[in-house]
């Protein structure tokens, strides 16, 4: 059973970064991709950024140039740098990882940007 934990998540002012994890239950080089998703009260879940298993990234445009994904299999985890977070970003966070055939998430972190 694949288990992928978020952390990372919290209070943060306009301008401000924080950093989010996804630790993964055992080696994260068999997904195919891993990504982070958000969704707020009453709208779908939408991706922010994925990762390969080879490197290649992908961003959603509300991201690009604040937000970086990156991942340490010797770790296991999988991180979402957001740098310049603004009010708009505030949501759930999830981790999502894809093998061939499968789809995995986690339980989700709150990331809330506010004065």
């Amino acid at each position: 059973q694949v288990q992928l934990v978020e952390s990372g998540g919290g209070l943060v002012q306009p301008g401000g970064s924080l950093r989010l994890s996804c630790a993964a239950s055992g080696s994260i080089s068999r997904f195919a991709t891993m990504g982070w998703y958000r969704q707020t009260p009453g709208k779908q879940r939408d991706l922010v950024a994925r990762i390969s298993n080879i490197g290649i990234t992908n961003y959603a445009d509300s991201v690009k140039g604040r937000f970086t994904i990156s991942r340490d299999n010797a770790k296991n985890t999988v991180y979402l740098q957001m740098n310049s977070l603004k009010p708009e970003d505030t949501a759930d966070y999830y981790c999502n990882a894809l093998t061939l055939n499968k789809e995995y998430w986690g339980q989700g972190t709150l990331v809330t940007v506010s004065e």
